[in-house]
């Protein structure tokens, strides 16, 4: 159980779940928020984030990019402590289970009353298991062509942080916008962070990420530019929807962010950056923790 449960990188969750929490206090703000809806949103999401994870575990570990020029903590397949054909049984298991818990969340948001958003939100759960496993699954999985970075900014900022919303208010509103772009681009920046981590290793392994496309120097550029657009796009959203200074206290994610905006930009040496993938990740909840709260004082 306890190797099951590390291959399931169950710090990689709270990031998962930044958005929906977002979304969860803006919809609390205009009187739409839910306690059952809440809920299976964040089971389905876990669901999906496990479902990922696991499905990156079995991919780069048959094409052999999990080896030992790989940096970051050692992989259940890449160990040889859980065998490809266990890993891919666990990962139909957990298909089976990210269905049914998204088919109960969209049941509850919308019933038998709204048709048209069942079949986009049907469509959309689809997508997330199909987004979950082609990272890395099968020869053309398109984290091995540069474009994990493109789904990562779709399903965990804007599907996250709008789709949420839309379950609980049935409408898009203009307030989401904003903090789906800052939700989204964070989580960019942790999964670039993980692949300038591993770009060496990657590079070797012919996994084409966006950091090996660019190289270390420019993934670096890219990486600060994120965490930049990330803070201007927050400070915006706290200008637009001012009403009082407690509006402001997201400000307080700024010093961890800030941070490790100077480490990065420091740092020569691959290994300092896995410890502050934990850090990113973690920074990221808060501001979506303290957007969500600023927003309802």
């Amino acid at each position: 159980m306890k190797l099951w449960i590390s291959s399931m990188r169950l710090r990689t969750l709270p990031l998962s779940i930044s958005g929906i929490i977002l979304a969860s206090f803006l919809a609390e703000y205009n009187g739409f928020f839910e306690w059952d809806i809440f809920i299976f949103a964040i089971l389905t999401t876990i669901s999906f984030q496990i479902l990922s994870n696991l499905a990156n575990d079995y991919g780069d570990g048959v094409k052999g990019t999990d080896n030992n020029d790989r940096i970051g903590p050692e992989r259940a397949i890449q160990s040889g402590s859980i065998s490809p054909d266990s890993m891919f049984s666990a990962i139909k298991i957990s298909i089976l289970i990210s269905i049914v818990l998204a088919f109960m969340l969209i049941f509850l948001a919308f019933g038998v009353k709204h048709f048209l958003l069942t079949v986009i939100f049907f469509l959309l759960g689809i997508a997330s298991i199909v987004a979950a496993i082609r990272y890395t699954v099968g020869s053309n999985a398109y984290g091995y062509n540069g474009l994990g970075d493109v789904f990562v900014f779709l399903f965990f900022g804007l599907v996250s942080v709008i789709g949420c919303y839309v379950l609980y208010a049935k409408q898009i509103d203009h307030v989401v916008f904003l903090p789906a772009c800052v939700i989204g681009l964070l989580s960019v920046a942790v999964l670039n962070l993980n692949n300038m981590r591993d770009i060496i290793s990657d590079e070797k392994s012919s996994k084409i990420t966006l950091a090996v496309r660019l190289g270390a120097k420019n993934a670096k550029i890219y990486h600060l530019t994120l965490i930049a657009f990330a803070i201007l796009l927050s400070i915006l959203f706290g200008i637009l929807y001012y009403t009082s200074i407690y509006n402001l206290i997201f400000i307080v994610a700024y010093i961890p962010l800030i941070k490790h905006f100077i480490k990065v930009y420091k740092n020569e040496d691959s290994q300092v950056l896995d410890g502050e993938l934990k850090k990113l990740a973690l920074t990221t909840f808060l501001l979506a923790i303290l957007m969500g709260i600023g927003h309802l004082l």
